[in-house]
């Protein structure tokens, strides 16, 4: 199976993710995500598979959704409202779904950075390392006007707490892999250096085990909170269209692709 964005690789009984746009920061755009839910497709249909690493390839993990380009704010005859609202229901969406349920454990290996949507990608695992000096960051409100998405409205406050979740949230400061791990975020922190084998390790403990008691865990625990993941995701993708159309999100936008910082007029 050969991709542009991505790296997919199945070797005996684990399959292996590498999102491969170093140059952008593994930044996530409609290219990308279609893989991503290709992937997910592929790795459900394969009985042989047992486990799944997900990495990314350079320096980062994944900077989140690409504003640069991909089509993600401006549709065409749209406005930004629109157009990110329809990009989160048609596309984002269905591969966080896609990934969520796969039946076998997802080990996800975070070096560098897992920013906005990145961040929300890797609490899509089930089991998530970093390395020392991985980062995570919800810079959705302080650099864009937007809120948290794919699905970190759902995963944060059930990882850390509501005040934590908020604080994440309102703020964007960045969460070091230790206190990612201190928090009860993700599984666990390594140093940089022992992250590759560290994830090597963990997947194929994972793809020994017992595959069958893996994918009841994983439902049942999927399942058991008040709102479902699919929920959650509807209303972030109705409340983050509506903040798309703010004038605050425009400055963010501009403010981005300008590389400076916003100057928000809560409007």
């Amino acid at each position: 199976m050969e991709f542009s964005s991505l790296k997919f690789e199945r070797r005996e009984h684990v399959a292996y993710v590498t999102l491969n746009r170093p140059d952008r920061l593994n930044a996530l755009d409609l290219g990308l995500i279609a893989e991503l839910t290709a992937t997910a497709a592929a790795i459900s249909a394969d009985p042989q598979i047992r486990a799944v690493l997900l990495a990314g390839a350079g320096r980062a993990f994944c900077s989140g959704a690409d504003l640069m380009r991909g089509g993600i704010v401006e549709g065409s005859g749209t406005g930004p409202g629109a157009a990110v609202g329809l990009s989160l229901r048609e596309h984002f969406n269905p591969m966080v779904i896609a990934w969520y349920g796969l039946r076998v454990p997802v080990v996800v290996a975070v070096a560098g950075v897992a920013a906005g949507a990145g961040a929300s990608l890797a609490l899509c695992g089930d089991i998530v390392l970093a390395g020392r000096s991985a980062s995570f960051l919800q810079l959705f409100a302080p650099k864009l006007g937007l809120m948290p998405d794919l699905g970190s409205t759902f995963h944060l406050p059930r990882a850390v707490g509501s005040a934590r979740a908020k604080g994440l949230a309102m703020l964007g400061d960045a969460l070091s892999g230790g206190e990612a791990a201190d928090w009860g975020l993700i599984w666990a922190c390594v140093e940089d250096t022992e992250l590759a084998s560290a994830a090597e390790a963990m997947v194929q403990r994972l793809a020994r085990g017992p595959g069958q008691a893996y994918a009841r865990i994983k439902a049942l625990f999927n399942a058991e909170l008040p709102q479902t993941l699919e929920e959650r995701l509807a209303v972030e993708a109705r409340e983050q269209a509506a903040l798309a159309d703010s004038a605050d999100f425009a400055e963010g936008l501009l403010a981005f692709r300008a590389k400076r910082a916003p100057e928000f007029k809560g409007r």
